[in-house]
C-alpha cells in the first residue's frame, strides 16, 4: 500500500469514527419528555373574548403518557388529560358536577405534553400551600427543560377547585366577565391526583399573571375535577418528569 492509499484509508477511518461519535452524542441527547405544546392563550380568552375552539382534543394523536389541561370552549367546563385519559367536568349545581371521560371536546387554550417516566420526590413537611409548592418546584427544577408537566398524588387535606360555567352568548372583554358563572367546590380529606404545568415564561398564556403554575385536581374516584385554586397538602408525593 503506497502513502496516498494509506492516507485515504486513515481519513476514511477518522470520518467513520466522527460520524459514530456524533450519532452517540445525538442519541444521548434524547429526552424522556418532549417539548410542551401550547395552543391559544389565556389572555386572549380573558381580554379579547376568544372563546371558541383553538384545538379539538380528538386531534392529539400521541396519547401515550399524555397530560394536558385547559377550559372547555366558551368557558362551559374544565378539561384534564391524565396519562392518556381525557376528562370533562361541568357544573350541574352549586354542590354537584358531572365528570365525563371523552376526547370529543374542544378548548380555547390548552397546554399538553407527553411524559412516560417520572421521578418521585418527597415533599418536605413545610410544603403546604400552592405558593410553597411553586417555590419548591422552581428551586428543584432549575436545570430542567421548561415548561414541563408535573403531578402530585396522595391525600388532600383541603382544596378549592372551580369549574367555568359562563352563561350562553356572554361576551367577554375582561377576567371579571370571563368568570361569570364560575362555581367553586370544596375538597376535604380525599385521595386525589393533581396534574400541573410549570413555566416562568408563560404568564397569561397558560398560567395566571401571578403564578408559574396551572393545576387541575381530580379525585381518586374520578367524581370531581376542576381547576385548583387553593390547596392544603395532606400527605402527597410530587412527581417530576425524568430528564
Amino acid at each position: 500500500m503506497n502513502i496516498k492509499h494509506l492516507t485515504l484509508t486513515l481519513l476514511a477511518v477518522v470520518l467513520i469514527s466522527c460520524n459514530t461519535t456524533q450519532k452517540e452524542k445525538n442519541t444521548n441527547k434524547t429526552e424522556t419528555y418532549p417539548s410542551i405544546n401550547i395552543v391559544g392563550a389565556m389572555k386572549n380568552v380573558m381580554w379579547k373574548g376568544e372563546l371558541d375552539s383553538s384545538i379539538n382534543l380528538d386531534t392529539i394523536s400521541d396519547k401515550n403518557g399524555l397530560y394536558g389541561l385547559g377550559p372547555v370552549s366558551y368557558l362551559t367546563g374544565e378539561l384534564l388529560i391524565n396519562n392518556g385519559k381525557s376528562y370533562v367536568s361541568k357544573v350541574t349545581s352549586n354542590a354537584t358536577m358531572t365528570v365525563e371521560k371523552t376526547f370529543k371536546t374542544t378548548a380555547p387554550f390548552f397546554v399538553y405534553g407527553n411524559v412516560t417516566e417520572w421521578n418521585e420526590v418527597d415533599l418536605p413537611s413545610y410544603i403546604n400551600t400552592i405558593q410553597d409548592l411553586e417555590k419548591f418546584i422552581d428551586k428543584k427544577t432549575s436545570k430542567f427543560k421548561r415548561p414541563f408537566a408535573f403531578k402530585l398524588i396522595g391525600q388532600v387535606s383541603n382544596a378549592i377547585i372551580h369549574i367555568q360555567n359562563l352563561p350562553k352568548e356572554t361576551k367577554v372583554s375582561s377576567p371579571d366577565e370571563a368568570h361569570q358563572g364560575q362555581t367553586n367546590y370544596n375538597i376535604e380529606n380525599e385521595d386525589a391526583e393533581i396534574i400541573g404545568f410549570f413555566s416562568t415564561e408563560h404568564k397569561g398564556v397558560f398560567t395566571h399573571h401571578d403564578s408559574f403554575l396551572h393545576m387541575h385536581l381530580i379525585t381518586k374516584d374520578e367524581s370531581k375535577m376542576g381547576h385548583l385554586d387553593k390547596l392544603d397538602i395532606g400527605k402527597m408525593k410530587l412527581y417530576l418528569p425524568k430528564k
